[in-house]
């Protein structure tokens, strides 16, 4: 990034020429002989009923419009009220009504223009969150490390010519083509995400074999519903990725995942060696898969408040709740 682009970035700056856009034009309107100490008191009672609407008002504007709206002119009187009584106490002038309207005006002008930028301002910095997020998921869509294990076990089989190989390459070949392109699509059925989970399981357990209890619970009653492609194979790659290799004890990975008619609910859990391991350190970097940081990200942008992730550790297993609006 350049030196002018941090620059046109820094919310700031952006602030500051802003207002000096703003006081150049009020400077120009008013016809008063002391214009420039006129034009610097508008605006020194307009911005904290800006900054009060485009921060604690105007995110009322996507979750309720109702209350927006009722806040957003109990604001404009109340600034209203208090600008006019400075004015008049500042100017030594009587109250007259028109003074009152025609500030009204004008702060009902600044509060749209302020909040058109700022809505403008957010949608293009979440456009660009959105494809910097997708362009993660398309670096990572198949961990390599998975695919090299799992196309080192298909060799092993095709050795000793079993008779599961010809199944398990159809597997493999189905989740290739998925990860390569069905994610290019925004959304996906929910029968496309768990297909793609139970083959990357049935692969997982060609590697495993004995050492690992394996379980999908598959309770979803509706598989028309739709998901952003990718959302919840990352946990379980993680799942199986933090397994402990001590071989000491029988792992376990438990994946369930069912809805009703609003919504998704998906539970990963898998066991861990807690004395050689530590799994936070290791998930939170996102060193293989495409990682929990970014599945955050991608939660937040795709489903803003429509989800709920949470992420425990008990004992030797590491627990993952998830429930999306869908």
């Amino acid at each position: 990034m350049s030196k002018l682009d941090t620059w046109i970035d820094n919310k700031i700056i952006q602030n500051v020429f802003i207002w000096f856009f703003l006081f150049l034009i009020l400077l120009s309107v008013i016809q008063a002989e002391n214009r420039v100490s006129s034009s610097l008191l508008i605006i020194l009672l307009l911005a904290p009923s800006v900054y009060v609407n485009n921060l604690f008002i105007l995110p009322f504007f996507a979750k309720n419009r109702i209350v927006f709206f009722l806040l957003f002119i109990l604001n404009v009187l109340l600034f209203t009220i208090i600008a006019v009584f400075l004015i008049t106490v500042v100017t030594n002038q009587p109250f007259k009504g028109n003074m009152f309207i025609n500030f009204l005006g004008v702060m009902v002008l600044a509060l749209i223009f302020a909040s058109t930028i700022k809505i403008a301002r957010d949608s293009f910095t979440r456009r660009q969150q959105e494809k910097e997020a997708e362009l993660k998921l398309l670096k990572a869509q198949l961990n390599p490390h998975f695919l090299f294990n799992t196309l080192n076990n298909l060799y092993g089989l095709s050795v000793t010519k079993s008779d599961k190989l010809p199944s398990l390459m159809l597997k493999l070949s189905d989740l290739l083509r998925y990860s390569l392109y069905e994610t290019k699509e925004a959304m996906v059925s929910l029968e496309k995400e768990i297909h793609y989970m139970e083959n990357y399981m049935e692969l997982e357990k060609i590697r495993l074999e004995d050492q690992t209890e394996i379980v999908f619970e598959n309770k979803v009653n509706d598989i028309t519903k739709r998901i952003a492609p990718m959302m919840l194979i990352v946990f379980v790659e993680n799942a199986f990725k933090h397994l402990s290799v001590s071989g000491n004890k029988k792992n376990r990975v438990f994946v369930s995942i069912e809805n009703d008619r609003s919504q998704l609910f998906f539970k990963c859990v898998n066991t861990f060696d807690s004395d050689t391991f530590q799994i936070e350190d290791t998930i939170e970097k996102g060193k293989s898969g495409i990682g929990l940081l970014n599945v955050k990200k991608r939660l937040s942008l795709i489903y803003p408040e429509k989800h709920t992730l949470e992420i425990q550790r008990e004992k030797n297993e590491y627990c993952v709740s998830l429930s999306i609006y869908v």
